[in-house]
């Protein structure tokens, strides 16, 4: 399961900003995560409990919005959306389809005390 090192690195995000920050205590945590990134919100949610528990996150609320894939067609030159990787343009059927969104994780904001 990937989503334990995810929640890992987001925990020692959080950490590494409250030290840079200066703050004591998370209580929200908002993720954007991408629709084609081969992340489970729900194992990512269960995670995040079990390894937010005695860190500054523990008792945080975990809010994750879905990112939609994107891509950009080289055959007719038009942003198409994906709903898989390496999927074709949904405006000329073409496969020349570089992804530009739907894959990433990022902590988007986060509520602090």
């Amino acid at each position: 399961m990937h989503e334990m090192a995810l929640t890992e690195s987001i925990v020692d995000i959080l950490q590494e900003e409250a030290r840079r920050r200066a703050f004591s205590r998370v209580t929200l945590v908002r993720l954007e995560i991408g629709a084609l990134g081969h992340v489970d919100p729900r194992a990512l949610a269960f995670c995040f409990d079990a390894v937010s528990r005695g860190t500054i996150a523990d008792g945080a609320a975990l809010d994750i919005v879905s990112v939609p894939g994107q891509g950009w067609c080289f055959d007719c030159e038009k942003a198409t959306p994906l709903e898989e990787r390496f999927g074709a343009c949904a405006h000329c059927g073409g496969r020349r389809v570089q992804m530009t969104s739907g894959d990433e994780m990022r902590v988007k904001e986060m509520e602090v005390e």
